[in-house]
Parts: structure tokens; C-alpha cells; sequence
């Protein structure tokens, strides 16, 4: 992992957001953190640039990671983060869900689930009231078909390889019973052999609420992060879905890591 581009729109949760990502890369050398903003007048250029070059100065005095700041003039904030993120071949980016407004709220929580459906690279979902904490325990969510081909591995163990944190792999269905299904078990088998060197750990859980699962199974095991592999119209997309379900609620728990199939 080399770059990480954290946009900023100087609000709490992005403020937020910028020091959750200062810490989480600190120690982590050759990896470069990007304060990225995205302004749409030239009137604010000047303004931003000190705000940003301000808010570098206020993290590296705090935490030992090394950091640049990137202005970009663009009329839609997706496709400029895109552009940027596509140009700088960022192997992350980490952004919040809410903003300091109503308006904010709208603008960045919104921006935030477009980055979800777009495949340019990895997306780390920071909600605005998580405390940072060292990743010892990740869960990586798996509907358990066809998992050798739908599986993006290689991000995966690139990230896992960085942090070294226990996994656990968990599975969601209504229909689990005792014992697994034969089908089961040979998905089970190739993820096993995916990420042999991170020994896995699985888990099958029978429940019909797969946020009511995923949170139970995130407190109990003090789940630091998430991994959701986005799919068409997967169990991760319902998760994303806030008018089906109570999306805000679960995101305020832990931070989410979306990788795409």
C-alpha cells in the first residue's frame, strides 16, 4: 500500500476522518497519506489551500506519517475524486458518512455511498463517531458462492498484510442448520486456501437480519473493522441501502472496508 487519498470538505466528520486515517497509517512507512479537496470556484482556492496546508501542520505534529495536500477544481466532487484517484493509482480511500450540516450531511454522506459503487479502488467507510483502535480483529463478510472468481484476494491480503489482524470470515443465512451444506463446505475450502497465510477462523451464523447478525458478531468479538465485497444487489448493498434498513445506527459501530468483486 503506498497512496491513500482522505478527502476533506473541513467539516467534523472529514476532520474526523483525516485524523482517524493519520492514525491509522502512522508507522507505516512508504505509505503516503493525500489531504484531497475538491473545490468547484476559483474564489475558493486560496482559502482551501490554507486550510488544508493548515490541517497537515496540525496531524504531523501529532502523528509521524507522511502526508501532501492535492486542491482539484471540478463541478462533481465523484468524478474528481475518481480522476485524482485513477492518477495517483491510489491503493486506498477513506472517507466519513455525515457532514457538519444538514446540507453537509447530504453533500458528503451521499458522495460517500457514489464512491461505494465506484470500482476505482478500495473505499474505507469511517463513521463519525468511531474512535480510532489498532486493527486486531477484521471480519470479512462472504455470501459463500462462487467465492474463488467473486473474491478480490489480492486487495484483500495487500491490506491484511499491512495490519496483520486476526480474521474472521463470516457467513449469513436464514438457512443454516447444523452442519453445513456440501456446497458450504467447498466455499469454505477455497477461502480457507485463499488466506491460508492469515489463519482464518469461520463463522456460520442462522439469522434472517443480516445487520442484526453483523453487529451481534462485531460486539462480541471486538470487531475492529469490516470487509464487504460489493456485489450486484448483495447482502452488502442492503447494508449501503438506508431506506432498507437502519444503515446509520450499524455504521456508527465500525468502520467499513469495501472492496469490489
Amino acid at each position: 500500500m503506498n497512496t491513500v487519498i482522505v478527502p476533506v470538505d473541513f467539516s467534523t466528520t472529514s476532520l474526523h476522518t483525516a485524523r482517524y486515517a493519520a492514525q491509522l497509517l502512522v508507522g507505516h512507512h512508504g505509505v503516503n497519506m493525500l489531504l484531497y479537496h475538491g473545490y468547484t470556484k476559483m474564489s475558493e482556492e486560496e482559502e482551501s489551500m490554507e486550510s488544508l496546508l493548515k490541517l497537515k501542520a496540525e496531524l504531523m505534529a501529532d502523528f509521524v506519517v507522511s502526508i501532501e495536500v492535492l486542491l482539484y477544481k471540478s463541478d462533481d466532487f465523484v468524478e474528481g475524486l475518481e480522476r485524482v484517484a485513477r492518477h495517483r493509482k491510489a491503493d486506498l480511500v477513506i472517507m466519513g458518512i455525515t457532514g457538519k450540516s444538514a446540507i453537509a450531511q447530504v453533500f458528503f454522506g451521499s458522495n460517500t455511498l457514489k464512491m461505494v459503487e465506484n470500482k476505482v479502488c478500495p473505499l474505507l467507510i469511517v463513521p463519525e463517531k468511531v474512535a480510532y483502535r489498532e486493527l486486531k480483529n477484521v471480519m470479512l463478510t462472504s455470501d459463500f458462492k462462487d467465492t474463488v472468481k467473486t473474491t478480490p484476494s489480492a486487495p484483500i491480503k495487500d491490506f491484511l498484510s499491512v495490519f496483520n489482524p486476526k480474521l474472521h470470515i463470516v457467513n449469513v443465512d436464514k438457512n443454516h442448520y447444523i452442519s453445513l451444506t456440501t456446497a458450504y463446505e467447498k466455499e469454505k475450502q477455497h477461502l480457507a486456501e485463499m488466506f491460508k497465510d492469515y489463519d482464518p477462523e469461520f463463522y456460520f451464523m442462522r439469522l434472517y437480519d443480516v445487520n442484526e447478525a453483523l453487529t451481534l458478531f462485531a460486539h462480541d468479538k471486538d470487531i475492529d473493522m469490516i470487509i464487504l465485497i460489493r456485489r450486484n444487489e448483495n447482502f452488502a448493498e442492503r447494508i449501503f441501502r438506508a431506506s432498507r434498513t437502519k444503515a446509520m445506527t450499524y455504521h456508527s459501530k465500525v468502520p467499513i472496508l469495501v472492496m469490489h468483486e
